[in-house]
């Protein structure tokens, strides 16, 4: 019984190292350095999937990502989200995504994205989705996003319900 809880233990710990040796997986490409690169899981049918991805200039000059690839999809487009009125609007960024000497540039969920467009298939939690970045100065770069669940808000995240219901009532409320 000692043997198989030391085997068990053994095996959570090695899960637990290769879950976080994914996640900090660190992509140089001259002064930049591109980390938590995943995605989300889309559902059967669906022609879209957004991609982020965190980008660190470390070095004396700007670079721009101006585009980029995916064989699992038709179109990838850099997108930008932002709250114009009360009123959420995405739009393609036509000149790239600048990363200014010293700075760091998270493309999240809600900000700065990637839009992987007329999909060839869903995208499945687990997967690893690979994608060429193109930057005006560092070249092409080779990425692999992780898939995440469908809901997923950061890399590593299962995903699932967005919105957690209270369930009280009304009983702390006063007329």
């Amino acid at each position: 019984m000692n043997r198989f809880i030391r085997t068990f233990a053994s095996a959570a710990i090695i899960s637990l190292l290769s879950v976080a040796a994914a996640q900090a997986v660190e992509i140089k490409a001259g002064d930049l350095v591109i980390t938590q690169a995943w995605s989300r899981a889309t559902p059967g049918g669906a022609k879209v999937a957004g991609g982020y991805l965190t980008i660190e200039n470390k070095g004396a000059t700007a670079d721009r990502l101006i585009a980029g690839s995916a064989d699992v999809a038709g179109k990838f487009e850099i997108h930008e989200m932002s709250m114009d009125n009360g009123v959420m609007k995405m739009r393609q960024l036509d000149k790239g995504l600048p990363i200014e000497p010293g700075k760091t540039v998270k493309l999240a969920p809600g900000g700065y994205h990637i839009m992987l467009m007329d999909l060839k298939g869903a995208l499945k939690e687990g997967e690893k989705v690979p994608v060429t970045l193109q930057f005006e100065k560092a070249g092409k770069v080779e990425v692999t996003l992780d898939v995440a669940g469908i809901g997923a808000k950061s890399p590593g995240d299962a995903g699932g319900s967005m919105m957690k219901m209270d369930h009280k009532g009304h009983s702390g409320m006063k007329h």
